[in-house]
């Protein structure tokens, strides 16, 4: 099976983790445990997520010319990445201040830094019309990103974006968005209503393409052009911590449609590569190779074989 060219373009940050029994309420001090740091960004993340899902994958952003910019260019390398889109910057590296609880739940509080310079110029637009997938989050300005889809959508990649955080979006970007990748929150913020099924439907009527609401826990919802909400239950483990789990499972989405695999089979594969992020600690640090995410479908199958 053939594998098509992805570009991730996004944030990338070094997060700072820090590990409690529980997340404070508002003005209470909780004492923590641990704490590490991992090249993250949900940028990062999700190329990440792409090459050790098998993907080919390359990177557009930008770092600050400090030791954490270093750092997440070192970590992108090392992966397997190709980072000759990835722009070094006067404006400090991003950070992310990542709060986890016993149960695995996180808060997140992102300091943009460099990922606000990134931009659209001319060999951008280049590197944006030879990409076959390109994969997008919010973290960057928002106009560079409907730039990119623009870019992408005249030359026939396909363009996949997670609304994180989320922000209003038009139409007319939304039209230039084949797959929308969105929480249960994201989705409702964006359709304006609360059940999930009924977002997933409402947006997938909207843009007449397809989109996916995940559900944590609950697996997630897939709906093509306003038909009926598809369920997709996700594997039951016990998770340790949830941080990049949405990003764990677009990576391995995209690198398995970019193999030239079914939508389905995709989603099959997303959620087992996020259902084996959750039990590990970290963002990228958590996540799947292929042979991990072959694995644990092959446990899956036998499992559902009769005796």
């Amino acid at each position: 099976m053939s594998t098509s060219n992805i570009l991730v373009l996004g944030s990338a940050n070094l997060d700072v983790v820090v590990r409690m029994p529980r997340l404070p309420s508002p003005g209470e001090t909780v004492f923590g445990s641990t704490v590490t740091e991992v090249p993250g960004g949900k940028g990062l993340n999700q190329a990440v997520a792409a090459a050790r899902a098998g993907g080919r994958v390359a990177f557009s952003g930008a770092v600050g010319d400090d030791p954490f910019g270093r750092v997440l260019e070192r970590a992108l390398v090392e992966e397997g990445i190709d980072t000759t889109a990835l722009e070094t910057t006067s404006t400090p590296t991003g950070t992310a201040r990542i709060s986890v609880d016993e149960s695995g739940e996180n808060s997140i509080v992102v300091v943009p830094g460099a990922n606000a310079d990134v931009a659209m110029d001319e060999h951008h637009e280049h590197v944006v019309g030879a990409a076959d997938f390109l994969v997008m989050q919010l973290e960057t300005p928002i106009e560079t990103v409907r730039r990119a889809a623009l870019v992408a959508t005249r030359v026939g990649a396909f363009v996949v974006l997670t609304p994180a955080p989320v922000h209003e979006l038009d139409d007319e970007f939304l039209s230039s968005v084949d797959l929308l990748v969105a929480n249960e929150h994201e989705a409702a913020a964006l359709a304006g209503g609360s059940d999930p099924q009924e977002s997933a439907q409402r947006l997938s009527a909207r843009t007449g393409k397809a989109v996916i609401v995940t559900l944590g826990s609950a697996g997630c919802l897939l709906s093509s052009a306003g038909g009926d909400a598809r369920r997709f239950p996700a594997r039951p483990v016990a998770a340790v911590d949830t941080t990049a789990a949405g990003d764990t499972f677009v990576g391995a989405l995209v690198a398995h449609l970019a193999g030239g695999g079914s939508m389905e089979e995709a989603i099959e594969r997303g959620t087992a590569a996020a259902s084996i992020a959750v039990t590990r600690p970290g963002a990228t640090s958590s996540m799947p190779t292929r042979e991990e995410i072959d694995a644990a479908l092959a446990a899956s199958n036998t499992e559902k074989e009769p005796a």
